[in-house]
């Protein structure tokens, strides 16, 4: 399996198939804490190929710096299924998220795991937003 996809997003939808991701982005700025970053999405295109046809499990965590989970892990399945002629299929896959709350200026990671092995994770800086004084 190889994972074409992961990006965390302002919003994503999936039209037949096709994958649309709108903004893209790794950080997140804030004059104090804590913030709560109201909406987001972690867009995900998966291939299988013909031999890993049939259920597998997908995990998505998002864990502050010293790994805790900043929520409950989100977990759920795909099955991918092709005809004898194909030889791989994607699968589009779109977390939304709403309120997220972060407690402290850090950098958070976003772990993607399938069948319980970590294939990859996404850096999510969180920065104090710095104002200019006036001259």
């Amino acid at each position: 399996m190889k994972i074409e996809v992961f990006a965390l997003c302002d919003a994503a939808t999936d039209n037949h198939g096709k994958l649309n991701i709108l903004g893209t982005f790794d950080q997140i700025y804030a004059a104090k804490m804590p913030v709560v970053h109201p909406a987001c999405a972690i867009a995900l295109r998966i291939r299988f190929d013909k031999m890993e046809e049939g259920a597998h499990k997908v995990g998505l965590q998002l864990v502050n710096p010293d790994g805790i989970p900043v929520f409950q892990s989100m977990e759920g399945e795909v099955n991918p299924r092709m005809g004898d002629d194909v030889g791989s299929v994607a699968v589009n896959l779109i977390l939304n998220f709403q309120n997220v709350k972060f407690d402290v200026f850090a950098d958070y990671q976003i772990n993607l795991a399938i069948d319980d092995e970590t294939l990859s994770t996404l850096p999510l800086r969180v920065r104090k937003l710095q104002t200019q004084r006036p001259a």
